[in-house]
């Protein structure tokens, strides 16, 4: 029975979460939010963890009407919310990952658009997770390590990962990041740390061994932030010669509030400080012994084109930091 879902010693069974009746699943994921959210409680075993998230998997793959989806995708993510100690929610955000990347190539292409939707939404409760704990340091280094470690979405040696996991990541992760800055329950959020928050994609960048996952990252996520800086920048000069640039979303809740790594320490960077730190580490993350060779190529050409852009080469020129070739010779 329903009322039978959860117990005292533990989370409610897969069989419940995975239940071909509706009742009894939405009562499952009552049960389990009420169960995670205690505060007496630590986090699951790993073990627990993963069938508790098989369970969850299939409760969602269960879901069937859009309406019901986007609900109940909701409700699953808002449970690293409803959890108030930090840790916790992040074993609880690992296991989703872990599942996610798992069960991926297993779902059908009439279901992708629902999983596609549920990441989405794990993404913008994992940033107001993290706004909710100040962009505490050790939160932000866990969750770092889930996105790039062996399981995670962002690992770049690790060939179960399915690209179309980064690729949908890299389309969604600056602009619900955004969202998140515009809509949390945190009265006068501090910044957020834009270095920390994007260095597994600058690493993902440096060492995929696939040219469409590395135009991917660029395309969707490095292009547009580095042009909406840009942009934001520009539009508090004078005018200027500089050519005009082409339309692009603008981010107005992250470039107002956004630093480099410390938000206690920094406070809000202006946008040309903002851009000026992403393109130093683009340069220096192309620079790192592990980073293919096309690829640092391909990196030093972005970070030549953006700083060109800037009419600010000579400040910030690699050969007098580095002692090397934007070229990579």
């Amino acid at each position: 029975m329903a009322s039978d879902v959860a117990s005292s010693s533990g989370p409610p069974l897969g069989k419940y979460l995975a239940s071909t009746d509706k009742k009894t699943r939405d009562k499952a994921i009552k049960n389990l939010a009420a169960f995670l959210s205690d505060p007496s409680r630590d986090a699951l075993p790993q073990s627990e963890m993963t069938k508790l998230w098989k369970g969850i998997f299939y409760c969602f793959w269960m879901s069937d009407k859009p309406l019901v989806q986007q609900a109940l995708a909701t409700e699953i993510a808002d449970i690293l919310l409803a959890i108030s100690n930090t840790t916790v929610s992040l074993a609880f955000l690992r296991g989703f990952w872990e599942s996610t990347v798992r069960e991926w190539n297993s779902i059908d292409r009439l279901r992708i658009d629902k999983y596609y939707m549920l990441v989405r939404r794990f993404v913008n409760a994992t940033f107001r997770l993290l706004i909710r704990a100040d962009w505490d340091a050790s939160a932000c280094k866990e969750y770092i390590s889930i996105l790039s470690n062996r399981g995670g979405p962002l690992c770049p040696d690790d060939t179960r990962v399915p690209t179309s996991l980064a690729y949908h990541l890299a389309d969604i992760y600056i602009e619900e990041l955004d969202k998140a800055l515009g809509s949390s329950a945190v009265d006068s959020p501090l910044p957020a740390p834009l270095s920390t928050l994007f260095a597994p994609f600058f690493t993902l960048a440096a060492r995929t061994p696939t040219t469409v996952t590395y135009r991917r990252i660029q395309s969707a996520l490095l292009d547009p932030l580095l042009t909406a800086l840009a942009s934001r920048h520009d539009a508090e000069e004078p005018p200027s010669r500089k050519r005009p640039r082409l339309s692009t979303p603008t981010y107005p809740n992250l470039l107002s509030n956004a630093c480099a790594t410390d938000p206690k320490s920094e406070g809000a960077l202006s946008s040309s400080a903002l851009r000026t730190v992403l393109l130093k580490q683009l340069f220096e993350v192309a620079s790192e012994p592990e980073t293919r060779d096309a690829n640092r190529r391909r990196m030093y050409a972005l970070w030549k084109e953006n700083i060109e852009d800037d009419g600010d080469e000579d400040s910030s020129n690699p050969r007098a930091v580095k002692g090397q070739d934007v070229d990579g010779n």
